[in-house]
């Protein structure tokens, strides 16, 4: 499975109702996701789904996605709430035979999935829009590239013929 673990974009720091998870994105943070979603397509990257947590910065990073790549209907997930439990979810998505899925949640259990999947941290938390996309089959993960949210700089990692 191509799997593409992204951190929802910049949010603004409160929401008027002061719930954390009522936070929306800035216009900035749209178009910064618009921009990665624009690279994932460009490279032929895009995800067949989207699911995301039930917070509203993410609702909305995943709504983005939706949108520029044609996906199918939006899943909204609690495992992808901050502090759920997002390995699980890839255990699920692997079992139930999915192709390449896109998940977005949040800071730092994003980092933590990355790094449980991999076996070995990133070597810096996700930035806000940063997308990882990871090789996942049922014995092993291999981490294909990181695309870096504000300069859409590309970091492709080395792999076996035909393992893209």
């Amino acid at each position: 499975m191509k799997l593409y673990v992204m951190r929802h974009g910049p949010a603004e720091d409160t929401a008027p109702s002061g719930r954390d998870g009522d936070r929306t994105l800035t216009v900035s943070g749209r178009s910064r996701t618009d921009g990665v979603v624009s690279a994932l397509i460009e490279k032929g990257e895009a995800p067949h789904a989207v699911l995301t947590s039930p917070l509203v910065r993410t609702v909305q990073t995943a709504e983005i996605v939706l949108l520029r790549a044609r996906t199918a209907p939006l899943e909204v997930r609690q495992e992808l709430a901050p502090g759920g439990r997002a390995s699980s979810l890839v255990t699920e998505l692997l079992e139930t035979g999915r192709r390449s899925v896109l998940l977005v949640g949040h800071e730092p259990d994003m980092s933590l999935l990355v790094q449980r999947l991999l076996g070995t941290p990133l070597g810096h938390p996700m930035q806000k829009a940063m997308v990882v996309g990871i090789r996942v089959d049922a014995s092993r993960s291999r981490h294909r590239f990181t695309l870096e949210p504000k300069s859409l700089r590309w970091e492709w990692r080395d792999l076996a013929a035909g393992d893209d």
